[in-house]
């Protein structure tokens, strides 16, 4: 039940208790989207607090996707070799109910002080194997132009590093904030790619659409990610208005994103069966330029994995078992391969373990 639907006064005290915990904050582009009318409107679910969000499943976490386990200092997550987060600040324009830090964005948390910014962007510096830094936070967009343009200059210097990417709902949810002055900041030598957030065809409004379009006509590539949640967009319509819609903006669907087992989130939770289902029917359905990776961050922080529908198996025959996007299954032959035919045995590739596998 969210906070559209109150009927009693334990609702309210129930509701008081998650507002108590868990940061909640609505801007007035999405406040105006949402029909009070309707009790299941995905965009409301997303946004509104529920008293759902007191019930905590066992497998839970605080930390799900084990960012403390790979920080080395303030504002850095460094899981994979060549990657890592740089997490400017603490606070969004919106507070997603189904986020995964969840307990550690809001107010009262602090971004980054002066000191520790020099120290995060010393430490890649001093890391010639660092080649794309992902401003993420809390949201990076909610600060001033200035602001950004500071970092982002700072990051032009670093001689190993090719590219900035940030992650961001702020073209969806306070498209106002793009403004000319903000993206020539995020504008520079280096490659800057965008990757918006967002779960329903609806919140590309026409002023959302309008911020993305100033993005991408200031030379700024925008890659789309997403959440598989129940109640929004957990159907093959609705993920296909998405991704469609999505493209229309100028918005490359990325990635679609199994929700995280963070604290009160199980009534979002879609069984990862179903979401391979789901995908493996949009496959004959949505061009693959509308299509998104589907993926894992494993729990405890081990890195994110592709999970999507499996097409092709191989069969005790030695052939290969192929599905086509309509669910038929089609017999595929190589015969030899050249190194077999001439004897030679190819050497065994070496398993990459942990984060590294990704």
């Amino acid at each position: 039940m969210g906070a559209h639907e109150l009927d009693s006064t334990s609702d309210l005290a129930a509701l008081k208790r998650v507002t108590e915990r868990f940061a909640v904050a609505v801007t007035p582009h999405i406040r105006a989207l949402i029909d009070p009318s309707d009790h299941s409107d995905p965009i409301a679910r997303q946004f509104d607090p529920s008293i759902e969000e007191l019930h905590e499943a066992p497998e839970e976490l605080s930390d799900p996707i084990g960012d403390a386990t790979h920080s080395p200092l303030p504002g850095i997550v460094h899981r994979y070799p060549d990657r890592l987060l740089l997490k400017l600040v603490n606070v969004c324009p919106v507070y997603c109910r189904f986020c995964f830090r969840r307990e550690t964005v809001g107010p009262g948390n602090q971004g980054l002080t002066g000191d520790e910014l020099d120290a995060a962007l010393n430490y890649i510096a001093a890391r010639p194997e660092i080649f794309e830094v992902i401003l993420t936070g809390g949201d990076p967009l909610i600060l001033s132009a200035r602001r950004l343009a500071k970092v982002i200059a700072r990051l032009n210097t670093i001689p190993h590093l090719g590219i900035i990417r940030i992650h961001t709902r702020v073209p969806v949810v306070d498209p106002g904030r793009v403004t000319p002055d903000l993206v020539e900041a995020l504008r520079g030598p280096k490659p800057v790619y965008v990757v918006v957030h967002a779960n329903h065809a609806r919140e590309f409004t026409p002023e959302a659409r309008q911020a993305c379009a100033r993005l991408a006509d200031g030379g700024l590539p925008l890659l789309g990610q997403s959440v598989l949640l129940r109640g929004v967009n957990d159907s093959e319509a609705a993920l296909s208005d998405l991704f469609r819609t999505m493209l229309t903006a100028r918005v490359k669907p990325y990635h679609l994103n199994h929700l995280d087992r963070a604290r009160g989130t199980s009534h979002f939770r879609v069984p990862l069966e179903e979401g391979q289902a789901l995908m493996a029917r949009l496959r004959g359905r949505l061009s693959g330029l509308a299509q998104p990776t589907y993926i894992l961050d494993i729990p405890g922080g081990h890195g994110k994995v592709p999970v999507g529908p499996l097409y092709a198996e191989k069969a005790e025959n030695g052939e290969w078992r192929v599905t086509d996007p309509w669910g038929c299954v089609h017999a595929y032959g190589e015969g030899a391969s050249p190194q077999a035919a001439a004897g030679v045995k190819a050497p065994p590739e070496r398993p990459l373990a942990g984060a590294d596998a990704e």
